[in-house]
């Protein structure tokens, strides 16, 4: 499966993400800090088992329908950045919460995580009708977390207060939500639409203001 994005695309594992997988699972990196720091996080010496769960995966070529998680990749490389996932919150009401990493902050803040978000938000709701909504849970410490769900139209439903612990502070639980009508009146075309039209009156006002400066030079 591959679904292009501007910047990146969602796509299933590949070998060659392996070793990039395995390097950012390490603990120390700073992800990790935000995604969750409160859940216990791999063991160094369980990292070769989860690679080799993703490996034997690819090597099979069995992905589950829906996909569970896909790759975020570069547009231009095919390089892995991150990963997008989803669960179930309550399967019996067909409730599920989705979740994303970027690993590298050098590649935070330049609008990756909402195109990836954005997509898969899309598959998800084309490939299972069923669904009355999409779910986001985060914590009150993961700023980017919050804005990236408030760009995407997600509306803030719960906080839990005092609910978290991380490095011996406490911190809110917040659930994040977004109906499936919401979505199609925020996309009518698809989120891939929508980033094909925000690129091109980008472009079109990056033009506009070179032109003023060259007419008033």
């Amino acid at each position: 499966m591959h679904i292009d994005g501007m910047q990146i695309a969602l796509r299933d594992w590949q070998l060659d993400d392996l070793e990039a997988f395995a390097y950012w699972l390490r603990p120390e990196h700073r992800w990790q800090e935000l995604d969750g720091p409160y859940y216990p996080k791999t063991p160094l010496e369980m990292i070769p088992l989860a690679v080799a769960r993703v490996r034997d995966q690819i090597e099979a070529g069995e992905w589950p329908e829906p996909r569970q998680r896909l790759a975020i990749a570069d547009q231009q490389t095919n390089r892995l950045l991150g990963q997008v996932s989803w669960y179930w919150t309550s399967q019996e009401t067909n409730w599920l919460s989705v979740g994303i990493v970027i690993y590298d902050p050098a590649h935070w803040g330049r609008g990756l995580g909402l195109e990836a978000l954005g997509l898969w938000g899309d598959y998800l709701l084309a490939a299972m009708p069923q669904l009355a909504r999409l779910d986001l849970r985060t914590w009150s410490g993961n700023l980017g977390m919050m804005r990236l769900a408030e760009k995407l139209g997600y509306q803030l439903e719960a906080r839990f207060r005092d609910a978290r612990i991380v490095n011996g502070e406490y911190y809110d639980g917040l659930g994040y939500g977004v109906l499936r009508a919401e979505w199609r009146q925020r996309y009518p075309d698809g989120f891939a639409a929508y980033l094909r039209s925000r690129d091109g009156a980008e472009r079109k006002a990056a033009q506009r203001g070179a032109e003023d400066t060259k007419d008033s030079s």
